[in-house]
């Protein structure tokens, strides 16, 4: 099958080409026809199945006819996150290049006045996050009864990050005759609940069973010490074939933390968190999709909705607290076809997330050991050795101590103590010392390039799992 074979019209059909596609997606082959047939519908599909083009292509061709008018959108899509509406924005102009539409992007962190004149000119298509058309909806700033489609994209996010009672509030200002579509990789009860309120008989469309992970994701756990985290990430950047990776953290002050530290060990790093503005987070993914930096450090703002070629691994310093965000954490890698690895370190306190996650995924996630390794092991554990050899040989030819030679000599020049008594007493408080030691025990000076200066991790040197 060919997207020829949808009922696509001959310009959108060229847009395609000129993208570099052929052959549609499974949820792509099932949905565009449902969309053009003017139906509901609900499509469950992992993420990087190409699900965004299964809504944006056949909507091209829907609002072609048809008049723009002032502060009344045509169609609506909600997007939970600022990154997904870009990236939806973004399929919009690529596929929409031969077609007369206007496109709107209504989100959050950037100025309201370029958003508010391009809806007092007219759009046929508005991408928004909920928040942000929220809040230009009360100042009376847009009109939404003139809405023919909508599309609730990601629909299992906006529940975690409960804009729910929005989405409801917006459906019900939309005219009752209209076509709705609802997005969603799992469909737990109350996403059910909200497509049975506001969807007309819609055609249900699975393509994989809700909350399974991609089959071209290679999965690994990684049991170790949340000690050894960052020693242990490391290594595996430095020895698993990493071309480019995201590394998924909990915390927004963990993102920060471990970023400076990969950069401080000569790490092409960068961050994107919610504390950043939206110009920030734009700018260094970016620079991470142009390979200027070559490993993004994210916190789940950028779980959903990155859709990023080529990204070859995917880390979870962090086992993820919910279950469905480890789906889509790992999803960023193994897309429209391509191998990938993924991660996740479970530390002794995170057994019961990573239970979560098995049990919503349905299948235990395997060790990695001894034969998971990429590169010749035995060099490797070579290298550590003869970095530990090359110390100690060092000791064995330092002199002896000569300590009543010493004494001697320190009375001839009338010194009471020692010299490293006298640098002692010069030296900060011992809980001093302690915190910089603590401090400073994971972000030693980087060694020469390629080269490992840190811990074996525990799993080379145990028999294979």
């Amino acid at each position: 099958m060919t997207f020829a074979d949808l009922g696509l019209s001959p310009e959108l059909l060229k847009a395609v080409e000129d993208a570099g596609y052929t052959v549609p997606t499974a949820i792509q082959a099932q949905a565009i026809p449902t969309v053009l047939m003017m139906k509901d519908l609900i499509g469950i599909a992992q993420t990087g199945t190409g699900k965004t083009a299964s809504f944006v292509l056949p909507m091209i061709d829907v609002m072609a006819s048809g008049r723009r008018r002032a502060l009344m959108p045509r169609s609506l899509i909600l997007e939970p996150t600022r990154e997904l509406a870009a990236q939806v924005a973004e399929n919009f102009e690529k596929y929409g290049k031969n077609h007369d539409l206007k496109m709107a992007l209504l989100i959050g962190g950037v100025q309201m006045g370029d958003q508010l004149k391009a809806l007092s000119d007219g759009v046929d298509v508005l991408i928004a996050t909920p928040g942000r058309l929220m809040d230009l909806f009360e100042r009376g700033k847009i009109l939404l009864n003139g809405c023919e489609l909508l599309v609730i994209d990601e629909a299992d996010r906006m529940l975690d990050m409960g804009f729910i009672p929005d989405i409801e509030f917006i459906c019900s200002k939309l005219p009752e005759t209209r076509q709705t579509m609802l997005f969603s990789a799992t469909m737990p009860a109350p996403i059910e609940k909200l497509a049975k309120k506001f969807l007309n008989n819609p055609k249900r469309i699975e393509t994989a069973r809700a909350a399974t992970t991609n089959a071209d994701i290679t999965a690994f756990k990684v049991p170790v010490k949340s000690r050894a985290k960052r020693d242990t990430l490391r290594w595996f950047l430095e020895n698993d074939l990493v071309e480019n990776a995201i590394i998924f953290a909990n915390r927004k002050t963990t993102v920060r933390e471990l970023n400076q530290s990969l950069q401080r060990h000569g790490f092409r790093s960068a961050e994107i968190h919610g504390d950043m503005d939206q110009p920030s987070r734009l700018k260094e993914l970016e620079r991470f999709k142009s390979g200027d930096v070559n490993i993004l450090v994210a916190s789940d703002v950028a779980a959903r909705g990155l859709d990023i070629k080529g990204v070859s691994h995917v880390f979870n310093f962090d086992t993820p607290w919910h279950p469905d965000d480890y789906v889509h954490r790992i999803g960023r890698t193994g897309r429209a076809g391509a191998k990938g690895r993924a991660f996740t370190f479970v530390a002794e306190e995170d057994a019961e997330a990573i239970a979560n996650v098995e049990k919503l995924t349905g299948s235990a996630i395997k060790v990695f050991g001894k034969a998971d390794v990429r590169v010749d092991l035995s060099e490797v554990l070579a290298k550590a050795g003869t970095a530990k050899g090359d110390d100690v040989e060092e000791r064995e030819e330092r002199p002896a101590r000569k300590p009543r030679r010493e004494r001697e000599d320190r009375e001839a020049r009338g010194e009471s103590k020692p010299r490293r008594e006298r640098e002692r007493d010069r030296e900060p408080p011992r809980e001093d010392r302690k915190a910089r030691s603590r401090r400073d025990r994971d972000d030693d000076e980087p060694g020469k390039p390629g080269e490992w200066n840190g811990p074996v991790p525990g799993f080379l040197s145990l028999s294979a799992l």
